[in-house]
């Protein structure tokens, strides 16, 4: 088997290639420039590396959100694009999943968390002792919202992620359970684990077309949060007008 990961739901941007159950090559940049200049070419360097033929692919797995609406639109595109130039379908790995995909052989609680800014963060809870379970899966909630859901589950637990820089002083404030925070080159997303888990999920049938895959953004962008707000506001006058006409 051999899958195509790509990771674009944030500032990292990651391409890497599972083969049989092993990662052949994995590319990480996790720097200023847009996904759009580095994710394309980065597929291409690690296919010329390993001599990959892009034609073998079983499938290409990308992480599906949620994250960074421009982020996950970019990863999107690139591998709708594929898909449908090579004819492969497509696995869609929340990206929180993957994230904890990468903390085989803990005890803890998994938490991974995205900064979804306003006090609030992309997260969810999972253990991979044995098994990989998800425990809670993905949602945005305010960051003392999440540490009473963990509190309440009263289990150690370690925080990964680039929600952990801006909610490190709360936690350390409000967490009740034994907790640690995971070292940066295990805090951030990598396509390879995108790959690894996107393999499970093949085998298990959990695929979809090119033209059927869409991010899971689970809340709207900021720009559709004004405009349901503009219009809101212009909603009482225009109701206020019709009465006026109608009395008339």
């Amino acid at each position: 088997m051999k899958i195509l990961g790509i990771e674009s739901a944030s500032l990292t941007a990651s391409a890497a290639i599972w083969e049989d159950d092993m990662l052949t090559a994995e590319y990480t940049v996790n720097h200023k420039k847009t996904h759009s200049q580095t994710l394309l070419p980065m597929i291409d360097e690690i296919v010329r590396m390993t001599e990959t033929d892009l034609k073998t692919l079983d499938a290409i797995a990308v992480s599906g959100g949620p994250g960074s609406f421009t982020g996950l639109r970019i990863g999107s595109a690139t591998a709708k694009g594929l898909g449908q130039a090579l004819d492969k379908p497509l696995i869609h790995v929340p990206t929180l999943d993957a994230m904890a995909y990468e903390h085989f052989g803990t005890d803890r609680l998994i938490c991974p968390m995205l900064d979804a800014r306003r006090e609030q963060v992309y997260c969810g809870l999972y253990e991979f002792h044995e098994e990989f379970r998800v425990i809670r899966g993905q949602a945005a909630m305010g960051i003392s919202e999440l540490i009473r859901e963990v509190n309440g589950l009263g289990r150690p637990v370690v925080f990964l992620g680039d929600g952990v820089p801006v909610s490190r002083e709360k936690i350390g404030a409000e967490c009740t359970v034994p907790h640690v925070f995971a070292p940066s080159f295990a805090s951030r997303q990598r396509a390879g684990a995108v790959a690894a888990l996107g393999a499970v999920y093949f085998l298990r049938g959990m695929t979809e077309t090119a033209e059927e895959h869409k991010p899971e953004y689970l809340r709207m962008s900021q720009a559709e949060r004004e405009r349901k707000r503009r219009e809101q506001e212009e909603r009482p006058g225009k109701e206020v007008s019709q009465k006026g006409a109608q009395g008339g």
